[in-house]
């Protein structure tokens, strides 16, 4: 295993990196398997409120861009610590105090913070440590050591109600999700500890403060339709299954844990695919299989059977979260022109702040739609957002090579 590391990471601590990762992947895990559940069982969340709670739970997202300048004097592996920490206490306050709206809510927004930050700066990081001309499948290892992780976490949750029904089966639902989000605030504290123990080499890549130069707008602009399209996936995807389908908590942690499972095997093919064909045709391909997702997703009921129905999008829901892995391609994009690692990282950083800008607007305006037009009205949205998607990606370069990888930035 240290032999494979050592063959992809040009880098002395990656090892101590990938298990951060790997940690952070079981706490996302063991939280993402339980949020919809709790939002509807513990603070009785409605199908509106659900988009209206993403503003502030999203709004880290949208002001990244900003977080990641106050720290431009920070290396890429302190900002991961300072990641690492918000998460902790993140899942802490909600396993503390999240029976209350207003403090589960802070805590969201904490945990959000730390969920945020770690998005650019894992694919910077992998790709700076990565061996030149394995960009792709450094990225694809990070991704699928995460991935173990959010098995390891989401197929925790059935096992533990299992066993806390068996043991204590009058415990009240509210005291088996602080459990869950104190064992993650636990894990998310192991990684705390391996991540100060990575001492500071030329990993310590200075950042500049903001990155918007026109020579990205094609990427904003793949961003502002990725929002659109994550957005409606994140937030309403699992709560469609929640309240149209009845799925328990247990069930969403199972079809959570076939996502993470599958991502293990298929984030490495990605990067390979990656790096054999360039960022184009992934793109491409993601945005023709994102529409007819969100077509099966809003009108399968209508097609088929109830119980039909519920499979079909149980089907649906972990094929369209597998496909998040095309971020990579989005990533390679960016590096494909810009002129250093610095570069990557605020750009990579700027994008995510404008996908979240309208992932808000998609969030309320999602919660409206479900409420007056269906789930019809919601998913035809991000059906339209999907194919136009798919006409922006066909204006997009052949691949490209990066200047600096190769030694020339600057000249």
């Amino acid at each position: 295993m240290l032999s494979k590391i050592r063959a992809l990471y040009d880098h002395d601590h990656a090892v101590y990196f990938l298990l951060c990762m790997l940690l952070f992947g079981v706490a996302s895990g063991l939280y993402m398997a339980v949020l919809n559940n709790y939002l509807h069982e513990i603070l009785s969340i409605s199908r509106m409120e659900r988009g209206i709670i993403e503003f502030p739970r999203e709004l880290p997202g949208l002001l990244l861009i900003f977080i990641i300048a106050l720290m431009a004097r920070f290396s890429e592996l302190k900002v991961m610590g300072v990641a690492l920490l918000c998460a902790f206490l993140g899942l802490f306050g909600l396993g503390m105090w999240g029976n209350i709206r207003f403090t589960a809510i802070i805590a969201l927004i904490i945990f959000s913070t730390g969920e945020h930050i770690i998005m650019p700066i894992r694919n910077s990081v992998a790709m700076h440590m990565a061996r030149k001309g394995s960009e792709g499948l450094a990225m694809g290892g990070v991704n699928s050591l995460r991935n173990i992780g959010a098995v390891v976490g989401h197929y925790t949750i059935p096992l533990l109600f299992f066993i806390l029904a068996v043991l204590f089966p009058e415990l009240a639902p509210l005291a088996k999700f602080r459990i869950v989000f104190i064992s993650g605030s636990a894990v998310l504290l192991i990684g705390l500890i391996i991540a100060s123990r990575i001492h500071e080499t030329r990993e310590h890549i200075e950042r500049k403060k903001l990155v918007i130069k026109k020579k990205f707008t094609k990427y904003y602009i793949l961003e502002m339709f990725f929002g659109a399209r994550k957005q409606v996936f994140f937030t309403f995807a699992p709560y469609v299954l929640v309240l149209n389908y009845g799925a328990k908590t247990e069930y969403v942690a199972f079809l959570y844990g076939v996502w993470s499972f599958s991502n293990i095997f298929i984030s490495p093919l990605m990067g390979k695919l990656l790096d054999r064909l360039g960022y184009k045709q992934i793109i491409v391909f993601d945005t023709i299989l994102l529409t007819v997702l969100c077509l099966l997703y809003g009108f399968s009921h209508r097609l088929f059977s109830h119980s039909t129905a519920f499979i079909i999008i149980s089907i649906v829901f972990v094929i369209d979260a597998i496909s998040f892995i095309v971020g990579m391609a989005r990533a390679m994009y960016v590096k494909s022109i810009s002129v250093s690692q610095e570069e990557v990282t605020s750009t990579l950083s700027t994008g995510i702040s404008i996908n979240h800008l309208i992932s808000i607007v998609i969030a309320v305006a999602g919660g409206i739609l479900w409420h007056n037009l269906g789930i019809e009205g919601l998913f035809s949205l991000a059906a339209f957002f999907g194919a136009g998607s798919f006409v922006f990606a066909l204006t997009l370069p052949s691949r490209q090579t990066s200047p600096f990888a190769t030694g020339t930035a600057g000249k």
